[in-house]
């Protein structure tokens, strides 16, 4: 069945139903309930202003506090600065390139290689039981011309992705990551790919998405 897409506030090309040719990735779901309650500050992301990250501060604001602190390597600071709080998190794990890959995105890591990659997911909400899981992967390559043209696929809409770490990484249930909500940078010879989806409550797309735009600021 052809797939359908949609361009976003900024011009870019969104997936309805994800990036990855339809094929469901592993995520978290039941059992996100629960540590959501660990979370503090308030019903956070439910429209684009308010918040526990700033009574009334615009999520464009919250966003670029958020990067500010993702750049510096403050995980923490980065939820906080979004009105959220870190629930939980695996240690950075290392995987086959092309082994944890799919799609176009495998057939260029198996053809080009890459030198390593990284993978941590995040579990992040609120006291209100609003949560979501934040996937990133650090994809290093030997030269930034292949970073380059790698990120040129990833970014792709249907090209494939890096699968995330599954639910059992935090000891956890499942739910299925869309691709929807996603961001990539690459600095030099690495690309980080970062993706958010809801796990329970209610985040606003445009938070998810800002969340994993943040996430892909995030320093090896």
């Amino acid at each position: 069945m052809p797939r359908s897409f949609y361009t976003d506030a900024k011009g870019r090309v969104r997936p309805v139903a994800g990036r990855g040719g339809g094929r469901a990735k592993p995520v978290l779901l039941a059992g996100l309930v629960a540590l959501s309650a660990v979370g503090y500050g308030g019903a956070v992301g439910l429209s684009e202003g308010g918040g526990a990250g700033g009574a009334g501060l615009s999520l464009t604001t919250r966003k670029a506090a958020s990067e500010d602190r993702a750049r510096e390597g403050d995980v923490e600071g980065a939820w906080l600065a979004m009105g959220l709080h870190g629930l939980k998190r695996t240690d950075e794990q290392p995987a086959d390139c092309a082994a944890a890959s799919f799609g176009e995105v495998r057939d260029f890591l198996r053809d080009t290689g890459c030198a390593s990659m990284d993978r941590v997911l995040f579990a992040v909400g609120d006291d209100a039981g609003n949560t979501a899981v934040v996937a990133v992967a650090w994809v290093e390559f030997a030269s930034s011309g292949d970073a380059r043209r790698f990120q040129g696929v990833v970014d792709e809409p249907g090209s494939g992705d890096v699968e995330p770490l599954g639910a059992g990484a935090l000891g956890l249930a499942e739910v299925a990551f869309s691709g929807a909500n996603y961001g990539s940078e690459r600095y030099r010879g690495t690309v980080t790919v970062a993706e958010a989806e809801l796990a329970a409550g209610y985040l606003t797309p445009e938070v998810l998405d800002a969340l994993a735009e943040v996430a892909a600021l995030l320093p090896r």
